[in-house]
């Protein structure tokens, strides 16, 4: 009796937007389905967003966006874990789940006969987790020791002290993980809660690519999420990032043979409208490879490090700027000057037209290989879906590259880069680094 009206909610609300890389709709539950026609191989891969990340969680406890995901594939009301895991290899195919700062993720890849069979377990996994109590506690076993592990790592207690130091106590500051003290403190019941509030078609995002069309997709949704019914969700909220602290540098010592350095401060939104200026800019900085101002400065002329690079990771709110590289200790403090001396170059000189058209064209040329696997399309339709950049953004790009000038660059590097006012995360061995904190 309750199957029609389930089935009538996912009817279309608004009518098909069209472009090159797929179609769009939104359903009566408030799904937004995305579908990518790619009919030249016989393989269908299915990502679902949801919209609930670390971002959502209480600081106290941290990493439950991140045990939820990663348990949804372990157990449902029917199924056990390697029940599910064999029948997903039996067909050859794949099914994941995991969580980011900003929104959790399930996916699926399976031939196109097998279609029905790895909905059949998305369906199950998606809607009827089971959180058994001997999953929960193996996996918090498996996230602990992967938090010891990164502890291992210079470059990853490098990056995460700086997170921390500039976003403080917003979810921005620590690891999507949690804490092995944080996690102590995940319940089922925690579990079962953020499930149940978070995971509902009106809070997520369906994107699909390969060897189906729209209308087959949608009929496919009827079968098997018939069941899955809206619930009105706590509401998106981003949060303000807090004031980041003034210049700081922070010393972790350890016995390296390499410093790892990571230089940085709070970055843009990706809705800013100076995002393509900003891109270009920092293509020319550091995120051009071999060709890049860092890295000829640092690696082609000097030999002072292998890999040096910048980037802004922007985000719903503004994310960090980061420069990164690792150095012999005796070289540290060299590569630092080195590194804001290139970036008080550019806020006073901007690039030039070489550089300009060079960048330009290495972002637009590259721009098609970002979408080229089914895998790579529905990441991509899922996110400019969550950023609201609207299907015809593919077309769009050139454009909003190409429009980019020498007077944008310059604006931009004065507005978005402050060697002065930066946070400075150094992991040296004491003995043989010689910094002046």
């Amino acid at each position: 009796m309750a199957l029609l009206p389930l089935l009538m909610a996912l009817v279309p609300l608004n009518p098909v937007e069209a472009a090159t890389l797929g179609r769009r709709v939104e359903l009566k539950s408030g799904l937004t389905l995305l579908v990518a026609e790619r009919p030249s191989i016989p393989m269908v891969t299915v990502q679902i967003l949801v919209k609930a990340g670390s971002m959502q969680e209480a600081k106290e406890k941290a990493g439950l966006a991140k045990l939820t995901a990663v348990l949804l594939p372990l157990g449902t009301g029917r199924r056990t874990a390697p029940e599910i895991s064999e029948a997903i290899e039996f067909v050859g195919g794949s099914l994941n789940a995991d969580a980011g700062e900003d929104y959790s993720t399930l996916s699926l890849t399976v031939l196109k006969k097998d279609l029905d069979v790895g909905l059949e377990l998305l369906a199950d996994v998606l809607l009827d987790p089971a959180f058994r109590e001997a999953e929960i506690a193996r996996k918090v076993r498996e996230l602990k020791g992967r938090i010891r592990q990164k502890q291992e790592d210079p470059g990853t207690v490098a990056h995460e002290t700086f997170v921390a130091t500039l976003f403080g106590d917003h979810p921005y500051g620590r690891p999507v993980e949690g804490t092995e003290q944080s996690l102590e403190r995940v319940t089922r019941e925690d579990l079962v809660d953020f499930h149940r509030r978070y995971y509902r078609p009106n809070n997520s995002i369906v994107a699909v690519a390969g060897d189906v069309t729209l209308e087959e997709f949608r009929r496919s949704l009827e079968k098997y999420l018939s069941g899955w019914v809206p619930m009105a969700a706590p509401a998106l909220d981003p949060g303000s990032v807090p004031r980041p602290p003034g210049r700081t540098a922070v010393k972790v010592d350890r016995g390296v043979t390499q410093a790892n350095i990571v230089w940085g401060h709070l970055g843009i939104a990706r809705k800013n409208p100076d995002f393509y200026a900003v891109s270009v800019m920092n293509q020319v900085l550091g995120g051009g490879g071999l060709t890049a101002r860092l890295m000829r400065a640092i690696r082609e002329e000097r030999g002072w490090a292998y890999d040096v690079h910048s980037y802004f990771s922007a985000r719903r709110v503004p994310g960090p700027f980061v420069v990164a590289l690792q150095t012999k200790n005796e070289t540290a403090q060299a590569a630092i000057d080195e590194v804001l001396r290139q970036i008080r170059r550019i806020r006073e000189e901007g690039v030039t037209p070489e550089e300009l058209e060079e960048a330009k064209g290495f972002l637009t040329g590259s721009f098609p290989l970002r979408i080229d696997t089914n895998r790579d399309v529905v990441s991509f339709l899922a996110a400019i879906e969550f950023y609201g950049l609207g299907m015809d953004y593919p077309e769009r790009y050139p454009d909003l590259i190409h429009a980019v000038t020498r007077d944008d660059i310059l604006r931009v590097a004065r507005a978005y880069l402050h060697p002065d006012a930066g946070i400075l995360v150094v992991v040296a061995d004491p003995g043989k680094a010689q910094l002046p904190f």
